[in-house]
Order: C-alpha cells, then structure tokens, then sequence
C-alpha cells in the first residue's frame, strides 16, 4: 500500500469538495434554466458560481416554489 502524506491527503479531500460543489452549481443553474430559461441563467450565472455549498443548498430549495427567479436569490 502507497504512503499518503498529510498534504495529499488534504489535496485528495480537497478536490473532492470542489467537485461536489461543481455539481452542486450544474444542478442549480440546470434548476434555474428548466424553471426560468436561459436568461435567467445568463444573469445569475456568476453569482451561482462564487456561491458557498450552503448559499447554493439554500437557493436549490428556493428554486423550487420560487414565482420568479428574483425570488430565488433575495
């Protein structure tokens, strides 16, 4: 069995949160597209992100009785 280090380990454990959270925004902004169309993709886009993994559970919840996508984000 291969010697980890501390330090690939913490890499490891690194990238895996950063693909978590890579799919967290895909599902989102496919959420936002389905409910709201391609525009308000367009304008949230950046927003969505440099959103934190809780910012972003809080509006996958909001997307889903959101009446607008303003609604989703305010």
């Amino acid at each position: 069995m291969p010697y980890v280090t501390s330090a690939e380990r913490f890499g490891i454990e690194k990238g895996k949160l950063e693909g978590k959270l890579e799919g967290e925004i895909a599902v989102l902004l496919r959420q936002m597209d389905r409910k709201f169309g391609p525009k308000a993709v367009a304008a949230y886009r950046e927003r969505v992100e440099q959103a934190d993994a809780d910012t972003l559970l809080e509006w996958a919840e909001r997307v889903l009785t959101a009446e607008t996508i303003d609604a989703v984000f305010h």
